[in-house]
């Protein structure tokens, strides 16, 4: 229940500071906000925290919490704030609804490569899935799965045309809460261009890497080839100790 209160306040928040509620763009004292908002002041010192982390705001000791004025220039479409870090909870753009379109699924033997990203034994099965994103009627990314079958041996094409983190953790109480990530750019492909409506010039993004569980599990192996427009992300870096 503390996890949903925080996590809340944190979206009011940023709606707040994206709407320019804030004068001066300095937010009200923790004591404040924990009162506005009903909550404790330890879920409120945790929004705030996370928010700083993100470089969404920041603490000017003996000043307050200020907004971080490039937050607001430069607004990533990939924000991980929901409970896990599957891309309906992490990919939204204000106005649009994501869909899912399977593409292909099916089962094959890992290969060696998969075997050891996922600590597989040599004759372990994944699940082998390719999935269309849309944003309404845009197709925005393309995204090749794999997942152990000794893991989620239930996994039906249908589960695959909505949130399949969400299902996993509605369903088996299991969560998605880490990743490595590798983030770079490409020409793009003809499935691409096909897929994604790309022109032969127009280039992707490539985020691949390795999904954990919560306890530490590698759980997904996956590529996503995402259109140049969407390709915005950001990152914060504090070497404080």
């Amino acid at each position: 229940m503390t996890d949903f209160v925080y996590r809340n306040v944190m979206r009011d928040i940023k709606q707040n500071i994206l709407k320019g509620n804030y004068e001066g763009m300095r937010l009200p004292d923790e004591r404040s906000l924990a009162a506005k908002y009903e909550v404790s002041r330890s879920s409120m010192k945790r929004a705030l925290g996370l928010l700083a982390q993100q470089g969404i705001v920041f603490k000017k000791r003996g000043s307050g919490t200020f907004v971080n004025p490039l937050y607001l220039k430069n607004q990533a479409l990939f924000s991980y704030e929901g409970s896990n870090i599957g891309l309906t909870d992490s990919f939204r753009v204000p106005g649009k609804k994501q869909n899912i379109k399977l593409l292909n699924f099916q089962v094959i033997k890992a290969s060696s490569e998969i075997a050891q990203d996922l600590f597989l034994n040599e004759n372990d099965f994944v699940y082998e899935f390719k999935r269309l994103r849309l944003l309404e009627e845009q197709p925005f990314l393309i995204e090749t799965g794999y997942i152990p079958i000794k893991i989620m041996p239930e996994l039906k094409s249908e589960i695959l045309q909505s949130s399949l983190f969400n299902y996993l953790e509605d369903e088996q109480n299991k969560t998605v809460t880490k990743a490595f990530l590798n983030i770079t750019v490409e020409p793009s492909s003809k499935e691409d261009q096909t897929e994604m409506k790309l022109k032969p010039v127009e280039p992707v993004g490539v985020m691949s890497g390795i999904f954990f569980l919560d306890d530490g599990t590698p759980f997904e192996i996956s590529n996503m080839r995402v259109h140049y427009r969407y390709m915005r992300f950001n990152t914060f870096v504090n070497v404080n100790k």
